[in-house]
């Protein structure tokens, strides 16, 4: 589904101190009809975001001033970009910095270079799950946990849980096949997809963070393989 099929168009604020890469992104995002704002670093996208109030940020890591991981933080706090959409832009390959910025909020992780195809594929799936939710409509109830794809929300006894989008879909897509267990790369295939630099670290990290909210025992490791959702 195009942008433009939308009443209002979404929302992105690009983050990053490379001129190039803000021109070659707000290029490319406005001709497929999103609408677009920039900061050079994470200080000045803070002062922007309140006001141009974006649907998805795309954050560079390492930049002056405020990094990408202090300003996803920051944004995390703030309930209006509670469910933002975060991706971040970095060249840094380094497993910490993937581990860190799944630990401020991040939703998705690009590696630089940036080709423009992969990430408007990226976004134009995220912008079809948000207008239509119907196409994962249905509702896991399962080990004390009502899981509704519908409202991407989890409940556990009547409980609201607050998960960001990868975490539930990590939790989901488990709880969908609970009998089966998932190596790491499969997790990361089906959920991250292929055009996006992450590595099998982040999985764990994931899993741990989904632990820390709706209890230990709904996932369970399985040691040398991967994770499959507990059902005893």
């Amino acid at each position: 589904m195009h942008p433009n099929a939308a009443t209002h168009p979404y929302k992105i604020l690009v983050v990053d101190d490379d001129p190039d890469i803000v021109e070659l992104l707000e290029y490319n995002l406005r001709k497929e009809g999103y609408e677009v704002a920039s900061a050079p670093d994470g200080r000045k996208a803070l002062e922007i975001a309140p006001g141009f109030a974006p649907d998805i940020v795309l954050l560079d890591v390492m930049m002056p001033h405020l990094d990408g991981i202090d300003t996803c933080r920051q944004l995390r706090t703030l309930p209006k970009f509670k469910d933002t959409y975060i991706i971040f832009l970095t060249a840094r390959a380094e497993e910490f910095s993937e581990v860190a910025a799944f630990e401020a909020g991040a939703d998705d992780f690009i590696a630089k270079p940036i080709k423009p195809r992969a990430l408007l594929s990226r976004l134009a799936a995220f912008v079809r799950r948000d207008k239509d939710p119907q196409a994962v409509s249905d509702t896991i109830e399962i080990n004390g946990l009502t899981i509704d794809r519908t409202g991407f929300a989890v409940y556990q006894e009547g409980r609201k849980i607050s998960l960001p989008k990868k975490e539930f879909e990590l939790l989901a897509f488990l709880a969908a096949s609970p009998h089966k267990v998932f190596g790491r790369d499969e997790l990361l295939q089906n959920i991250w997809g292929n055009d996006v630099f992450v590595l099998a670290r982040t999985v764990d990290v994931h899993v741990r963070k989904v632990r820390e909210k709706v209890g230990d025992h709904h996932i369970q490791t399985i040691k040398g393989v991967g994770y499959k959702f507990n059902i005893d």
